[in-house]
């Protein structure tokens, strides 16, 4: 491969190592991650496997993970 990049056809990038990591009970319409091996993290619809996958930095990361912890999406289910 020779560049991956935001919005690429997630294809490109393989189709092992793709986890959900959490699943809920909507039809089987989950978020895929996939960890880079440069540190970032590609993730993708998982209904739609051959899509776009959006590439995340780990920093990216680990900051909507400690946000969603913090509760700062909350609103987002209102």
């Amino acid at each position: 491969m020779d560049r991956i990049y935001n919005g690429m056809p997630a294809k490109h990038l393989g189709t092992e190592g793709w986890r959900k990591p959490w699943s809920g009970g909507n039809g089987g319409s989950c978020v895929e991650v996939l960890p880079l091996g440069d540190g970032r993290v590609a993730v993708r619809q998982s209904d739609d496997p051959d899509g776009p996958a959006l590439i995340y930095s780990h920093c990216e990361i680990e900051r909507f993970i400690r946000g969603v912890k913090s509760g700062a999406a909350d609103f987002l289910l209102v």
